[in-house]
């Protein structure tokens, strides 16, 4: 199994990780995306690649932290794929959800690293809320990676998947779609995302699944929930049911797609 979207440098996590870190391949979890936010969480991320060989370093900068960014930012963010020839370029994006969201700002991180991501032919992870049709337009407008993007936890309108599979894009389903209120984005995963183009993440320690369904409950210091990321197996369990296909046939098929694009490996 693979992840294709987390964030375990979060210091939510940080009294429980290596205690989950303990158990992953044991589970049956060959690698782990874990993406940056920003300059100032690459080196936990770093740290996280050099410690465990199933995790997979990507360094971005995410639309809600282009303001916090160091001038420099740009030079850090090449130099640490330098240092990792293997890893992605993300969480980048477009978000106009947030409060006081400067586009304008965000546009100008994202086409920079979309450039960047282009140049050394680095698997891209892309975050996106109520701004698919200005990701559209850049993305059909910018150089991309030939091995394609992933739209992390994908909740756009269902009619523009087509549009984005013709670009390269790749959508992944997190456990916040089961919740009843994500039925909409649910239902696009169930017959309108191509199989060949299905990812599997956890978001962990965001995107926990509905409490009633959760097989690892686990929540952080001050006591709020946060997404156990041994849930990935549970994740896998559920989609074989949404798709209906057997459990071990959606593993080879999402395996394949990992790999297609992550390692640009042929399935």
């Amino acid at each position: 199994m693979f992840d294709a979207h987390s964030h375990w440098q979060d210091e939510r996590l940080d009294a429980v990780r290596d205690g989950i870190a303990a158990v992953m391949t044991g589970l049956g979890v060959q690698g782990v995306v874990v993406d940056g936010s920003g300059v100032e969480d690459w080196g936990a991320v770093a740290a996280l690649a050099h410690r465990h060989a199933w995790v997979l370093p990507s360094f971005g900068v995410h639309p809600w932290y282009v303001k916090e960014q160091p001038a420099d930012w740009q030079e850090r963010l090449v130099a640490m794929l330098d240092a990792f020839p293997q890893a992605g370029v993300g969480e980048i994006g477009l978000d106009r959800w947030i409060e006081n969201a400067d586009v304008d700002q965000q546009r100008h991180f994202f086409i920079s690293q979309l450039e960047v991501a282009a140049a050394q032919n680095r698997p891209v992870s892309i975050h996106c809320l109520r701004a698919f049709g200005l990701l559209e337009e850049e993305l059909r407008l910018r150089s991309r990676t030939p091995r394609g993007f992933l739209l992390h936890s994908y909740g756009g309108p269902p009619e523009m998947v087509p549009s984005f599979v013709k670009l390269g894009g790749y959508f992944s389903i997190s456990p916040y779609f089961f919740h009843e209120r994500k039925s909409r984005q649910l239902e696009a995963f169930r017959s309108v995302v191509p199989l060949e183009r299905l990812l599997i993440e956890t978001d962990a320690p965001d995107m926990w699944p509905p409490e009633h369904l959760n097989p690892h409950p686990l929540t952080d210091a001050t006591g709020g929930p946060i997404n156990d990321p041994r849930n990935l197996v549970w994740m896998y369990r559920q989609v074989a049911m949404l798709r209906g296909m057997a459990e071990e046939e959606l593993r080879e098929t999402v395996n394949a797609n990992f790999r297609r694009w992550w390692f640009a490996e042929r399935s």
